[in-house]
């Protein structure tokens, strides 16, 4: 593997395996609770369906255009696209796992550069503006979606662009009606808009819980267990709406559920004194395993001091992006490792991912434009300063994010708009996933594409700094 500037390989015992994450379509580091995006699917990354996250059988194309006009941002050669980033100088100081602006830029590049030599998108040259934004809070997020929308007039916004609260994912695809595809998602946040313009490749938290419930069913798990479940605010929604309702009918006793007030700026004094308040109940109600729902509630921040206090505790998490954490953990020498033995579900191993032929078709595409082999998912590069640099994470993010908006574009063909791309989106079926496994599909109702799936768990021993271990086969959970 070639060195990049600044960049040394890591030692074998520095390197950190990660691989597709179920939940996000993207790996993600975590930044003191707030979840700073770097994509995943790295990816992708999540069953019977809540609300409308069941959805209609899929036809296999639209009836034609619905609306024989060009939408904002397209011309008869050209489609104004943003590029959203997360600015990791902001947030640095709070993780191990960070991604260069320059590189994410040039990695982004790389892949519109590639479509638009293929043609671009019905003959339309992409034309992107890059957009970088600090994690911490919504004001900057907030301030991209009016300049993406406003001043550039941008078609369609790809990338990482995450506000846990949904209004700046709102503001693109309701108030302004435009094209939104990136990553961690909620279907409370995709409700907000009309169907099929906010979507995800990977999975949304509502679906990923649900999947999970019915692995750990079949598996009986949860027999003569009992479960309490944990998230933070941003997560209130997934936990009372999905998660306990199926973990009821699924016939688990169930403990006090704890929603935490997880400061997205870093503070996690509030939190942790409401966490030890709810460990005392679970004491007196003999828990003995705790779901754990979203990216905050699963961050080393909360979860080392939660099996501190409880060290026999099984944990469960609604996402893959635990990994990193878990990781970190290791890396740290912290033993045990809180995350032994935590089970989620999710999609290809690395060692499968770097096999596939989805992340053949990316690192061909990368290793063309740069002369470099394209770091793979069980390896990760390391900077002068010590940090992790997730190459692999922005290529996966970057090529499946864009291939997968050219697929659909080219489908929506001539008259490419809101209201086709609506249509398209709405009756597309099976979709190609370059950043997760074989298995994925967008229909109505359904705009989370990810459908590959098992139940795994968090293993210190494998790898460097441990790694996914398979429970169960791989399946296909696009009828779920």
């Amino acid at each position: 593997m070639t060195k990049a500037p600044g960049q040394e390989h890591c030692s074998r015992a520095e390197r950190t395996p990660t691989g597709p994450s179920r939940r996000s379509g993207a790996k993600t580091a975590l930044v003191c609770g707030v979840v700073a995006l770097v994509a995943m699917s790295a990816c992708g990354s999540g069953t019977s369906r809540s609300g409308s996250t069941t959805a209609t059988s899929p036809t296999s194309s639209s009836n034609g255009p619905v609306d024989k006009t060009l939408g904002p941002g397209v011309s008869d050669t050209s489609i104004k696209v943003g590029v959203a980033l997360v600015d990791f100088t902001s947030i640095e100081q709070y993780t191990d796992l960070i991604r260069t602006n320059a590189e994410q830029k040039q990695i982004y590049q790389i892949y519109i550069n590639n479509l638009n030599a293929h043609g671009g998108i019905h003959g339309r040259e992409i034309v992107p503006y890059y957009q970088y934004y600090s994690p911490l809070g919504t004001a900057g997020i907030g301030s991209v979606c009016i300049s993406f929308t406003q001043d550039d007039n941008v078609f369609a916004v790809v990338g990482t662009f995450v506000d846990f609260s949904g209004a700046a994912q709102t503001c693109v695809a309701n108030q302004a009606r435009r094209v939104l595809m990136t990553y961690n998602l909620t279907q409370a946040i995709i409700d907000k808009s009309p169907g099929g313009l906010a979507i995800t490749a990977g999975d949304i938290p509502e679906r990923s819980a649900s999947i999970l419930i019915q692995l750990l069913q079949k598996q009986k798990t949860l027999k003569d267990r009992t479960v309490a479940v944990l998230g933070d605010t941003t997560e209130a929604t997934v936990v009372n709406d999905t998660i306990v309702p199926d973990l009821k009918k699924s016939g688990v006793h169930l403990g006090d559920t704890a929603v935490l007030n997880i400061s997205t700026t870093g503070d996690t004094t509030a939190a942790l004194a409401q966490l030890t308040s709810f460990v005392e109940k679970w004491k007196t109600e003999h828990v003995d395993t705790v779901f754990l729902s979203g990216d905050l509630a699963s961050s080393k921040q909360i979860v080392v001091p939660l099996k501190k206090a409880l060290p026999t505790l099984l944990l469960v998490a609604d996402t893959t992006d635990t990994l990193i954490s878990a990781q970190q953990v290791q890396q740290a020498g912290i033993t045990p490792n809180p995350y032994e033995g935590l089970l989620t579900a999710g999609g290809l191993s690395p060692k499968e991912y770097d096999a596939s032929a989805n992340w053949k078709y990316c690192a061909d595409i990368y290793q063309a434009a740069t002369g470099n082999t394209a770091p793979d998912a069980e390896h990760t590069l390391k900077l002068s300063n010590g940090k992790l640099n997730d190459v692999n994470g922005i290529i996966s993010n970057a090529c499946q994010t864009l291939t997968m908006f050219h697929d659909i574009g080219e489908r929506v063909g001539q008259y490419l708009n809101a209201p086709d791309w609506i249509d398209t989106v709405n009756n597309f079926g099976p979709i190609e996933n370059r950043g997760s496994g074989p298995y994925s599909s967008l229909h109505t109702g359904k705009y989370a594409a990810d459908d590959t799936s098992r139940l795994q768990e968090y293993d210190s021993s494998l790898g460097d700094t441990g790694l996914w271990n398979a429970v169960t086969p791989l399946q296909d959970i696009s009828g779920n």
